[in-house]
């Protein structure tokens, strides 16, 4: 009984000991990667490796080629499942990369997986070339710049010849196409300019393009206008010849407008002739005048003072000529407008309507003109043959014109607020019985008369043939003379009224000139500065000093109100030419 006790106990430990050295034999790990990616050269891209591990997960370790691994979420400590995230950060090298990761679970058991990916690498921004484009001196175009990005948009950069730009519509940050839309405005050269785009992607990748940019001097009139036109602000036209707005058509030029009068002589020499029974509306207004002078003037919209042209070259185009059909004392009616080859019909001017429209001419400044088309035959800055009444001009400045700088043919039109600077001959001259009147004004250095006042070449039918001129300021230092009045015909003397003038920068041997037949004459409120030494008598006089005994010697109390003159339209008064 005792030994059986004995033998059972054995029994016992030995089975216990048996059970003991039978330890659990567990799965090995499975560990499953993604499927393939690509990825980016230096760009970073996650994998997701799961995993299940019947002993329980204890660790991961990455191996990476072609670029660098690490592990971005580990498995939980002895979990039976899960995954493991590990960030991929690609090498500059295209091509295979990989990476491997090892599980190790509870028991120390192991296993592997690999994930395959392909490094690539985004190209550049690619740019389609805009077509040329073309625009005129200190106007803008807009050029558009498509582009694709793989890498997407980041930013642009340009460079300019002949202009200055800014981006009016760029792209989105990170698209990978679309368009950047660029503003260019020309400088004040011609020719071809030029935007150089340089855009750049979020890789910093770059790729370039250029616009070409056909620069014109401004747009070209080489034909007669014959229907309704309008030039536009801040726009330059160009007259390759003599352009004639036709009767019937109204030419409307807007504020800012500068006109170019091509280089031409003789019969071709350049000028805007504005025919009867046509219109120009060329209204400017005080701080966006309306100019005309010569191609070779660099001068841009929104300028007064030529950047290049002194105001004293003349003779490099033509001019401005205004014709109506308002009456006129001449030998003929119609008659050819001086200045205008007889080919031309459109030179014709003369009628009898008295009130007639010619249009409305404010704030302009017609500069470098008076082309010669033959002996004794040339443009004056403004002319105006047998106007009417109902045209308005007002606020015009007339500068180193090579002949006269105004020049009234007939006519009823009224002038005010006027300067003429630098006229090669006379500064205002009027014929053929004009029956207007002329109204603060301001006449700066001619060289020739500052007046020349003729009558009539036919009969004086009554009041519409009297010329008023009043309230003026002249400064007469390089004139040959003061006024000259011809009456050489008796029988067609002048019927004039002139007062409220004052003469400043006299010199002898300038002289008011007049015989003592008039038809009628108003000559009064005259004033004189006199150089040291100097009488009135040596200025104001005829056989018997008449006139002398009419003029004061006073400071400048009288002539033009020279406030009407801003000088932010006119070149004289910027230039204080007065």
């Amino acid at each position: 009984m005792k030994t059986m006790k004995k033998s059972f106990i054995y029994l016992i430990i030995a089975t216990l000991a048996f059970f003991a050295g039978c330890k659990e034999e567990y799965e090995i790990p499975t560990v499953t990667a993604p499927t393939s990616q690509t990825v980016e050269v230096t760009k970073a891209v996650d994998l997701t490796f799961s995993f299940t591990t019947d002993g329980g997960f204890s660790s991961a370790s990455v191996i990476a080629t072609n670029g660098t691994a690490s592990i971005k979420t580990d498995g939980s400590a002895e979990s039976k499942s899960g995954s493991v995230v590990v960030t991929f950060t690609a090498g500059s090298a295209v091509g295979a990369g990989s990476v491997m990761i090892t599980v190790t679970d509870g028991e120390g058991k192991t296993a592997m997986a690999t994930a395959v990916l392909t490094v690539f690498e985004k190209g550049a921004p690619k740019i389609t070339t805009p077509a040329n484009s073309s625009t005129i001196l200190a106007n803008s175009v807009d050029i558009t710049f498509p582009f694709t990005a793989e890498a997407g948009y980041k930013s642009s950069s340009m460079v300019l010849t002949k202009g200055t730009a800014v981006i009016k519509t760029d792209a989105a940050a990170g698209a990978t196409s679309g368009n950047v839309v660029v503003t260019f405005t020309a400088g004040a050269e011609s020719g071809a300019g030029s935007v150089v785009i340089t855009m750049t992607d979020n890789n910093n990748k770059t790729a370039a393009s250029t616009a070409v940019i056909d620069i014109k001097k401004g747009i070209s009139v080489s034909e007669n206008i014959s229907t309704s036109t309008t030039w536009e602000t801040g726009k330059i036209y160009i007259l390759e010849s003599r352009i004639a707005v036709l009767s019937g058509a109204t030419l409307t030029i807007q504020p800012g407008v500068v006109v170019k009068g091509n280089a031409g002589t003789g019969s071709n020499a350049t000028a805007l002739l504005i025919a009867r029974g046509a219109k120009i509306m060329a209204e400017g207004t005080a701080t966006s005048p309306i100019i005309f002078t010569s191609i070779s003037d660099n001068i841009l919209p929104g300028e007064i003072i030529s950047p290049n042209l002194s105001s004293d070259l003349d003779g490099l185009w033509g001019g401005l000529l205004v014709l109506g059909n308002a009456p006129i004392a001449a030998s003929a009616s119609p008659k050819q407008i001086e200045g205008i080859p007889a080919s031309d019909a459109n030179g014709l001017y003369g009628g009898t309507v008295e009130d007639d429209n010619s249009g409305v001419i404010k704030f302009v400044s017609i500069r470098h003109g008076g082309a010669n088309i033959g002996e004794g035959n040339e443009i004056n800055g403004l002319t105006l043959g047998g106007v009417g009444s109902a045209t308005v001009i007002e606020n015009v400045e007339i500068i180193a014109n090579q002949d006269d700088g105004i020049e009234w043919f007939g006519g009823t039109v009224n002038v005010t607020n006027a300067i003429v600077w630098n006229a090669g001959d006379d500064a205002i001259d009027t014929d053929q019985g004009w029956g207007g009147t002329l109204d603060n004004f301001i006449v700066i250095n001619p060289f020739d008369k500052c007046f020349e006042l003729d009558g009539p070449e036919g009969a004086i039918t009554g009041a519409d043939a009297k010329q008023t001129i009043k309230n003026g300021n002249i400064k007469a230092s390089n004139a040959v003379s003061l006024v000259d009045i011809d009456n050489a015909n008796d029988s067609k003397d002048s019927n004039l009224d002139f007062m409220n003038i004052y003469f400043y920068s006299v010199k002898t041997p300038q002289v008011f000139d007049a015989l003592p037949k008039f038809y009628t004459f108003t000559f009064s409120d005259f004033q004189i500065t006199l150089p040291t030494g100097k009488t009135i008598p040596d200025f104001f006089k005829d056989g018997s000093d008449v006139y002398a005994t009419a003029v004061d010697l006073n400071t400048n109390t009288k002539g033009a109100d020279k406030t009407k003159f801003a000088a932010t339209w006119s070149w004289a008064a910027a230039a204080t030419a007065y």
